[in-house]
């Protein structure tokens, strides 16, 4: 694989300059770069006539790069909130001037009610049900007051199309201008902002969202659709012979909860209501923490019999033995390991039916140290289960090198490239 920066660059997994355009309307922070995506493309000799699928699709970096580029597209992603922004950034059929106006009659409105409201000294919050969801502190009141008086006239004007614009716009300016958080690895609180530019900071998200659209307006009839689905379980909403690429990086075996990291825009758009509804997305999601994990799983039981799996699930259930760990969540560090490779092993096998004969596949995957310092090289495990599936293994291309904050080494993120034939 060509590449531009050494893999310990910071600069190999950012955006270019030139990629900022509609990836940037919503993003996540680690999320792989559009140019790994181009890489692929050109490696597997993708064209206009073929289609490309990424079953983990995220914000949606492979799609919105196929579609930059006229090829068509699949995504599939369980979570509401990142469905909702790869939904909106693969569509690009509206006009830049119905967002202005859409964009200018919204904030006038929000102008007007925000000033009654602010006249009787009163936020308005959410319901205690949703209140709960939230990580505390991780917004202030009179910034969250506005954006709820935002999401109301969002959804009042405009039609359903427009709105979707206007509510991922919102979701940014949560993350990224009216909040308290911060991101790394993890999600943290940050600097505690007692008041916010909400309104400001949502209508330059939608005149940027507007001239995006211009910019791009060659390609808005190149076909991209986005499923919410589970990945591990893709023959569901996928035609057989129907995908000709792959390119996606899946969640890895690192305690990372993704329904955390984007919990603030989920509650507050009104995705996730209830702990019963986030207990669902949950349930959809492929294991990779311990916070995911249910009694009546049971994709651990597709690698009870593989060797290296096993090993390393012993190794993590012996050193907390040994360092007399003891909390529910170390006690499942073991399992979660067994149930991420049950996962990833479910859906590379419910995949082979939607492959046309010789499809390439590009696999981002990244080793982890995260329980208990045990190594899992991830990407050598699911290489060696599409193996057993009948797939080819052609390279392991080492994409970029990354400091664990765990044990303080450089961990490899790797591309695994197959084929099926």
């Amino acid at each position: 694989m060509n590449v531009s920066h050494s893999p310990r660059d910071p600069r190999h997994n950012k955006l270019q300059s030139e990629d900022h355009a509609i990836h940037d309307w919503y993003r996540f922070v680690q999320s792989f770069p559009p140019h790994l995506v181009r890489t692929y493309i050109e490696q597997f000799d993708i064209d206009h006539t073929q289609t490309i699928l990424d079953p983990f699709c995220g914000s949606g970096t492979t799609l919105v790069e196929c579609k930059k580029l006229g090829i068509p597209s699949i995504g599939i992603e369980a979570h509401p909130m990142p469905h909702l922004a790869s939904s909106v950034k693969c569509d690009w059929s509206i006009s830049s001037v119905s967002l202005s106006e859409y964009a200018n009659t919204v904030v006038q409105s929000s102008v007007d009610s925000l000033q009654r409201e602010m006249h009787d000294t009163q936020f308005k919050l959410p319901d205690s049900e949703q209140s709960k969801l939230l990580i505390k502190n991780s917004i202030s009141p009179l910034p969250l007051s506005k954006a709820l008086v935002l999401l109301s006239n969002i959804n009042e004007h405009g039609n359903h199309q427009v709105q979707k614009y206007g509510r991922l716009a919102l979701a940014r300016t949560l993350v990224s201008g009216a909040s308290n958080l911060k991101f790394g690895p993890e999600v943290g609180l940050g600097y505690i902002k007692n008041d916010a530019p909400v309104l400001e900071v949502w209508l330059h998200n939608m005149t940027r969202m507007a001239t995006d659209i211009d910019a791009v307006s060659e390609y808005a009839s190149t076909p991209s659709q986005v499923y919410r689905s589970d990945a591990r379980d893709v023959n569901i909403v996928l035609e057989p012979q129907s995908v000709d690429g792959v390119i996606t990086s899946p969640p890895y075996p690192n305690e990372k909860d993704y329904t955390r990291t984007t919990r603030l825009e989920s509650v507050v758009l009104g995705l996730i209501k209830d702990r019963k509804e986030l207990r669902k997305v949950k349930q959809d999601l492929l294991r990779s923490n311990t916070r995911g994990v249910y009694k009546t799983d049971t994709d651990d039981q597709e690698v009870s019999n593989h060797p290296i799996i096993g090993s390393i699930a012993e190794t993590i259930e012996r050193r907390r033995i040994e360092l007399g760990k003891t909390s529910g969540f170390e006690r499942l560090y073991a399992r979660v390991t067994l149930l991420y490779f049950g996962g990833m092993l479910r859906h590379l096998s419910s995949l082979r039916t939607a492959l046309r004969p010789g499809a390439r596949l590009a696999y981002v995957l990244g080793d982890q140290a995260s329980y208990l310092r045990v190594m899992i090289p991830t990407g050598q495990i699911v290489a060696d289960i599409a193996q057993s599936l009948g797939y080819h293994v052609r390279s392991v291309d080492l994409f970029r090198t990354r400091l664990s904050t765990v044990t303080g080494q450089h961990l490899r993120e790797e591309v695994i490239v197959l084929e099926w034939s």
